[in-house]
């Protein structure tokens, strides 16, 4: 299953980027699609969520506020806006498929973009 993640980038702290994934049907027919992320070192971690056709939103309290994650059912893509990044925030961003925004597992992910964000 392709998930083409892409938009990130360097960045200052304080700064804003914006990721897009597009999707396929597999990751359509479920209930919800999300971004996880992985700093240098550590687990991947649970970023945000959103579900397909409700439109509902999920996110991690360290993002709350600063990240907006939405999606448009007519090209099968979600995206993740994100303003106010600091140093923490630095990680490779994975759009995920299938995802339960309550247990926070997901079946599948596609490569990874690389968000830096500098002091």
């Amino acid at each position: 299953v392709q998930l083409q993640a892409s938009g990130g980038g360097l960045v200052q702290a304080g700064g804003s980027l914006s990721l897009s994934c597009a999707t396929n049907g597999r990751t359509f027919s479920s209930y919800a699609a999300g971004w996880f992320r992985q700093a240098p070192g550590k687990e991947r971690e649970f970023v945000a969520a959103i579900g397909w056709r409700d439109g509902r939103t999920y996110y991690d309290d360290s993002v709350k506020g600063r990240f907006t994650i939405s999606r448009d059912n007519t090209k099968l893509s979600i995206y993740l806006q994100m303003n106010s990044l600091k140093p923490e925030d630095t990680g490779v961003y994975y759009c995920v498929g299938s995802v339960n925004p309550y247990t926070r597992e997901y079946d599948y992910s596609g490569q990874g973009t690389l968000v830096t964000v500098s002091s």
